[in-house]
This record gives C-alpha cells, structure tokens and sequence, in this order.
C-alpha cells in the first residue's frame, strides 16, 4: 500500500478515535489534519490558513443562515411548547398497542423533522412521551433509541422530496438541484426505510415482551412529563411546519431568480465567495425566507409562553448559540477533508472511488464514496459535503456523458449520508443516548440496525433507476 494511503488512513483512524473518545471535531480535525499534511511533506501553517480554513469559511458562508435559522425555529418550537403538543397529541392518540406505540413515535418524530425542527430538537421533544408510553405500557425502554432513530434520523431528513433538512439542502449547491429532486426515487427509499424499520422494531419488541422483559429499573433522565400541563392546540402547533413546508415549495416552484439579480456583486472589488449562478444558492433562499416565516408564526403562536422581553431574548439567543456548535463542527470535518483531499496519496484514494463502474453510471461510485466519509466523520453533512466538493464535478461530467440528469445524483447523495454517518461516534447518536438515558451497550444495536436498512434503501434506488429511469 501507498504510504500517503497509509498516512491519510491513520488519520482518519486517530479522528474516529478521538472522536469517539468524547474530544470536539473542532479541536481534532485541524490537528489530524495537518498531522497528515506534515508526514506528507506540506508546509504546516500554510496548510492550516490556506487549504483547512479556506475551505471551511466557505462551507460557513454557504450554510450558516440555515443552520442558524433552523436552530432558532427548533428552539421557538421547543420552548414555546409546539413540539411537544404536537408528539404529545400523536404518540398519547394511537394507543398502547405495540405496533400503534412504535408507529405514533416514529410519526411524531417524522412530522417534526419534515417540518423543519432540527433532529436534535425533536429527540427532546419527543423522548418524554415516548418514554412516558412505554414506561405505562411496560415495554422495553431500550428500543426507544432505535425507534426515534426511525422516525427523525431517516426518510425526513434526506429522502423524502422537500425536506428542509441541511442533508437535503447542500447538494443543491454543487448540483444546482432543487429541495425536490428525484421524488419518486425518495418516496419509494422512504418506504423501504418505514417498512422494513417497522417489521424489524415491531418483531424486536414483541419477542421482547414474549419473554416477558418489561420497561426495565431505569434512574437516568426518566420522563417527566405532566398529562395535565395546559398545551397550546397540536392544529395550532401544526401551522408553523406547514408553513415551512409550503412557502419553501411556493418559492422554489414560481418565483424566478433572475440571474441578473448577482451580477451587481460578482463585479465589487474585494467581495469574495460570490456563487457564478443563481441557481447554486436559489434554494438556500427559498428555504431561508420559509424559515424566518415559520419562526414568526411559530412565536405569534406560542406566545402564551413568552411572557417577557427576556424570556424572548432567551430563546433566540439559545437558538443562535447552539447554530454555532453545529455549524462549526461540520465545517471542521469540510477543511479536514479538504487538507485530506490535497494530499499525494489521496489521489490514490480518489482514482479507486470514481473508478467504481458497477452499473455503468457515477450512482454506485457516488454511494459509496458520500456513505464512506460519513462514516468515517460521522457526520452525514459532514462526509457529503466533503464528498461532493472533491468528487461531484467528475460525477457530473461523467452523467452529462451518459445524459443522466442532476436530480438523482442529488437524491442518492442526500440519501447515502445518512446511512453510515450513524456509527457509534456520530453526534446525534450520541446525543439520542443521552437524552434517554440509555447506553450504546444496551439500545446501539437497533439504531446500527436501522442504519444498514438506511444504506440498502440507496443501492435499491440505484437498482430501480438502473433498470426503469424512474427517479
């Protein structure tokens, strides 16, 4: 084996570890990354200043509005009581049967992230009604993971068309795609994802009660949720999503950007990172305004529970701090990537990736790639965007060759993200933990079960279009 091959492995190796060790990406991925550039014979500042932050500044130039506005509306939608109105009226109106009990969390979690609620949020929404069902119905509390896992980790967060999630968004950047490309092939993963997810939990949950094992002696982060707590109208609290969901598809279908419109900044002198086309930052826009519109009807809303100025100031400021922390940590494992991609033996790496012609089109080799680096950073945002800045022009290039339109490569590439971004180091796997108090010991095994259905659902997709073109 090359040794640049070996020294970028190492890398890797040393960022998954101290990763999994609890050290912050922001910290470890600069220092693995220009560990890997030193071994490599690159100059150690330079390589920090020019390829590390270059990369990463653009990624926070790109995305951080959406990663800012979607953080306050998940925190507007949190404090205000809306998520939970709306996971309690769900998971408390099916029932405690099994099979109704998996269903309504995973609906809740699902409805909450398709609207627009970070999947942070809404494991905090959600988690103390779930538990408080399962507590009462006597299941298992360590399927719970896996089951939210479900509904907020998967078909919502890059499948199905529209999602306003950061994993449906970037590939429009480097595709110049729309929030809705491909929807048949992201409808059909999704319910290969729904179904086959619930088959698995429904068939773990009630072997688990045929053995007679109940909700388990549990001290950590037990529900405490009040039945009697007055809730805004879960109709209500409903309106905010939907307006997400409708002004961003409104926009991006009929309002046209005129590409004039950035010609007046591409010719200022000294304004730098101006994008060459409207159509790279169209939906970044679209979903913006959707945004600042649902967080407006969101605290008109919940306004019961905003009883001052500093109650206000409060929750738009936690919305905004905690943006930070999540945009920074993807833009650290983009520069890492970046440094990665520069080195002599990541050549080595790429040649093998788009070389990958199983099936005659850049799809297997672009599944691969974006699922391997998201695992690898553990972050689905993160090993995309990684992914699609070293790869997505050779990709592109070889679908015009064959006349394969953008649409399904945004499709795949969002979908092959979240598949194994899920290993045990990723950010909201552990956080999903924590929340329910639960060990990877005990409940990881479900959610690493959810994560392979995740991953064969995109190479089903490949295999649909490889032999129908329905996408």
């Amino acid at each position: 084996m090359d040794f640049g091959v070996i020294i970028i492995i190492l890398s890797l190796l040393g960022l998954i570890a101290f990763a999994y060790r609890g050290f912050s990406v922001i910290m470890m991925a600069p220092i693995m990354a220009l560990l890997a550039a030193t071994l490599s014979g690159l100059a150690i500042m330079p390589s920090y200043t020019e390829l590390f932050m270059g990369k990463a500044v653009t990624y926070i130039k790109s995305f951080f509005p959406i990663f800012l506005l979607g953080a306050i509306f998940g925190k507007v939608m949190e404090d205000t009581g809306l998520a939970r109105s709306i996971a309690r009226a769900i998971i408390t109106g099916l029932g405690k049967e099994p099979h109704k009990a998996i269903i309504s969390i995973v609906m809740a979690a699902s409805l909450l992230t398709y609207g627009g609620v970070s999947l942070f949020v809404v494991v905090f929404a959600v988690y103390p009604f779930a538990a408080a069902l399962f507590k009462e119905a006597n299941y298992p509390k360590r399927l719970l993971p896996g089951i939210i896992a479900l509904g907020a980790f998967t078909a919502t967060m890059d499948c199905l068309p529209g999602t306003p999630q950061i994993q449906n968004i970037i590939p429009t950047a480097y595709f110049g795609t729309t929030l809705y490309s491909a929807p048949l092939a992201g409808i059909i993963g999704a319910c290969i994802i729904y179904g086959g997810g619930f088959v698995y939990l429904n068939h773990c949950l009630k072997k688990a009660i045929a053995k007679g094992e109940g909700y388990g002696n549990h001290t950590i982060n037990e529900p405490e949720d009040n039945p009697d707590a007055t809730l805004v109208s879960w109709k209500l609290a409903c309106v905010p999503l939907l307006a997400v969901l409708v002004i961003n598809f409104l926009i991006t279908e009929y309002v046209v950007w005129h590409p004039a419109i950035l010609e007046p900044f591409q010719s200022m002198k000294g304004v730098p990172l101006v994008v060459a086309h409207v159509k790279n930052v169209a939906s970044i826009w679209s979903l913006i305004i959707a945004l600042v519109a649902g967080i407006f009807l969101a605290l008109i809303i919940g306004k019961g529970e905003i009883k001052s100025i500093d109650r206000l100031t409060k929750i738009l400021n936690a919305g905004a701090i905690g943006s930070l922390l999540a945009i920074m940590n993807t833009a650290s494992e983009v520069g890492y990537g970046n440094v990665i991609s520069q080195l002599p033996g990541f050549q080595h790496v790429a040649h093998a990736l788009i070389n990958i012609h199983i099936g005659g089109t850049p799809l297997v080799s672009e599944a691969i790639s974006v699922t391997t680096l998201a695992g690898i950073t553990g972050s689905a945002s993160g090993g995309m965007a990684i992914a699609l800045e070293l790869m997505s022009q050779e990709w592109m290039a070889w679908a015009t060759s064959i006349g394969m339109g953008p649409e399904i490569l945004h499709r795949v590439a969002s979908m092959a993200s979240g598949g194994l971004d899920t290993l045990p180091h990723n950010g909201a796997v552990i956080t999903l933990l924590a929340v329910c108090g639960l060990t990877h010991r005990s409940s990881y095994k479900n959610i690493f079960a959810i994560t392979l259905l995740k991953t064969f659902a995109v190479f089903v997709i490949i295999t649909i279009y490889s032999l129908t073109g329905l996408h």
